[in-house]
């Protein structure tokens, strides 16, 4: 069948470059995103990253508070596209909204499903260890991530990668398995695989307790959750009751109590674990902004050498 009319839904960077890549080879009659927010010191209205795309080609813009009510969902159904395609939206949608096109709802995730379902797949395979991740395309269906796969295409996690650079790396490939995908299912030859339930695990939303550093887990584990957690929302931990972000480690060799400063070097801070040590190369003190460790040394040495320790 072929595919006259798209409606986009989606609001972060991430979801840009694959609206780009349907208004490049698809007719997209309506974009869909999250209503402006405030932002920054100023909290002055800012527009969504897709929504500045939408405006500038000259796409029509909706930004409902709510897409599951009954004028939305009147809305949709006037606007009649063959295929709606959802890239981190932030709304649910309901299974009204879901049944309109008739080609279905499409999703692009971010993560080879079923490993990390939910709201932060990137950051938590990071945070895992995993060794891999990717994206994969899927309809969409009432559960949470839960629909039936289309395709996927996978990304080697290196032992540094942070989640902005796995992010920026994924939402390219996002796009161009979103094209892949549309232009099966225009040739009615996509596939369709149903998820495994119990290979599954739950990205959670991140807050201030899992970004929290525990200096009881392994040196690893908490090399994990900084990488995982750059650029947003950042691993942090008090010294001194004062809180420090932590945005780059390194994973060494030391023995002593769980968040202890075991060392000082030019360049880094060395901080005991529940295995092994950790070298702390950027921090960011309370009211600063991120700096190398070096340069926090330099003017706090007699302080670090008092034997403290982050908690």
């Amino acid at each position: 069948m072929p595919i006259k009319n798209i409606v986009f839904m989606g609001t972060p960077e991430f979801a840009v470059p694959c609206l780009d890549i349907l208004n490049q080879h698809y007719n997209v009659t309506a974009v869909y995103t999250q209503p402006d927010r405030p932002k920054g010191r100023g909290q002055k209205l800012a527009m969504s990253p897709v929504k500045e795309y939408a405006l500038k080609h000259n796409l029509p813009v909706y930004q409902p508070e709510k897409i599951k009510t009954p004028e939305c969902v009147a809305e949709l159904r006037e606007l009649k596209p063959d295929l709606i395609i959802v890239v981190a939206f932030g709304q649910i949608l309901s299974k009204e909204i879901l049944d309109i096109p008739p080609l279905s709802c499409v999703n692009v995730h971010g993560s080879l499903l079923p490993r990390w379902r939910g709201a932060a797949p990137i950051h938590w395979s990071i945070i895992s260890g995993d060794k891999q991740t990717g994206i994969t395309t899927m309809y969409m269906d009432v559960g949470l991530d839960t629909g039936d796969m289309i395709l996927k295409a996978t990304t080697e996690i290196t032992p540094d990668m942070t989640t902005a650079q796995l992010h920026d790396k994924l939402m390219v490939q996002g796009a161009d398995l979103l094209l892949q995908t549309v232009q099966l299912i225009e040739e009615n030859k996509a596939p369709r695989e149903k998820q495994n339930d119990n290979l599954s695990c739950y990205a959670k939303m991140l807050n201030n307790d899992n970004c929290r550093i525990d200096w009881t887990k392994s040196a690893q584990d908490i090399h994990n959750l900084v990488r995982g957690l750059n650029s947003w929302p950042v691993a942090y931990t008090t010294l001194n009751n004062k809180k420090f972000k932590i945005w780059q480690t390194k994973v060494t060799t030391g023995t002593g109590n769980p968040g202890q400063i075991i060392k000082l070097t030019k360049q880094s801070i060395i901080v005991a674990t529940g295995e092994g040590a950790i070298e702390l190369l950027e921090i960011q003190p309370p009211n600063k902004a991120k700096m190398p460790a070096s340069s926090y040394i330099n003017g706090h040495k007699q302080e670090l050498e008092n034997n403290v320790s982050f908690i």
